[in-house]
């Protein structure tokens, strides 16, 4: 069994999954040392390295010492999984936590300005997530791109269907990661996602920064991507066509139903009337959506929503 990792007050635990990340994590690493605020650990999980990863963080570690990064073995199960096995993780204890990719940078203010608004909420004991926009970049870390400007509000009835920001931008604070300890390491397409849907399922609260504090690189080993391109957005299109958007759906609503006990009555409600509405014929199909309350953040997402539920693929 792991020791007890015990962070002192008002410091992060910085969450980090790897796999075959030796080209870029270095930066990233460097990255967090250049953080206004400075009380942080960082947590990797390698899930399986075969390249120099592993070598890397270690020299790192040598260098900070094991108190400010400790090494794990990950579940070998994919990405979210792998960053799961951290934040249900009650070993880990801090103020916040962050999750952080290897292979972004982090402009200096990312840490402290999630902080200062979690400092601000009113009832810690209620979860809260802070999460925002990426600047998109290449290898010269020049940002080409951003992230869409997502001005709708925050709930469960959009978190049912869309995944806003990716996990590298989220921190959270320890009422969220109790709620994942008692939910567990669910099989959901993506932790950022369960992390949105739990949360706001649960009555917690989502804040989405307009401003982009993370240089997310853009490459061909990348597992998430941008989706800014025209390819890519027909590539979402696909995804309704080939039955993938479903299946992130039926993966998505077992995993919330293994966890009824921790949603609102109102949650409850939404869950079953999706269910109810994805195998409805198409004019019920259709009312169902509307009673239900779905909704995405941009047209283009409204319209793929629309597809998937004509073709009954939602």
């Amino acid at each position: 069994m792991l020791a007890e990792v015990v962070i002192n007050k008002n410091a992060v635990a910085i969450l980090m999954g790897t796999y075959n990340g030796e080209k870029y994590i270095a930066e990233q690493l460097d990255s967090l040392v250049a953080q206004t605020h400075g009380d942080w650990r960082l947590i990797i999980s390698d899930d399986g390295s075969s390249d120099n990863t592993l070598e890397i963080v270690s020299k790192y570690q040598a260098d900070w010492g094991v108190d400010k990064l400790e090494i794990r073995q990950g579940p070998k199960a994919g990405f979210a999984r792998n960053f799961l096995s951290m934040a249900c993780d009650p070993a880990i204890k801090a103020d916040y936590y962050a999750f952080c990719d290897q292979d972004d940078v982090w402009l200096p203010e990312k840490l402290q300005v999630a902080i200062n608004y979690l400092d601000t909420v009113d009832r810690p004991e209620v979860p809260h997530v802070y999460c925002g926009r990426t600047a998109y970049v290449r290898d010269d870390l020049k940002p080409y791109a951003y992230s869409p400007e997502f001005v709708f509000p925050r709930t469960f009835r959009n978190a049912l269907i869309q995944s806003i920001a990716g996990g590298n931008t989220m921190v959270f604070n320890q009422a969220a990661k109790t709620l994942l300890e008692k939910t567990g390491s669910v099989p959901t397409p993506s932790h950022d996602w369960w992390l949105y849907q739990i949360v706001t399922g649960a009555g917690g609260v989502v804040y989405y920064d307009m401003t982009p504090y993370i240089l997310y690189r853009q490459h061909a080993d990348a597992l998430i991507g941008s989706g800014t391109s025209v390819w890519a957005r027909i590539d979402r299109i696909s995804m309704v066509f080939q039955g993938r958007f479903k299946e992130f759906s039926d993966q998505n609503i077992a995993c919330l139903q293994t966890c009824f006990e921790y949603l609102t009555p109102a949650a409850r409600e939404k869950v079953d009337l999706f269910v109810k509405m994805r195998d409805a014929s198409l004019k019920d199909r259709f009312r169902l959506m509307e009673v239900c309350g779905l909704y995405r953040q941009t047209w283009r997402g409204t319209l793929s929503l629309t597809l998937a539920a004509l073709l009954k693929r939602i």
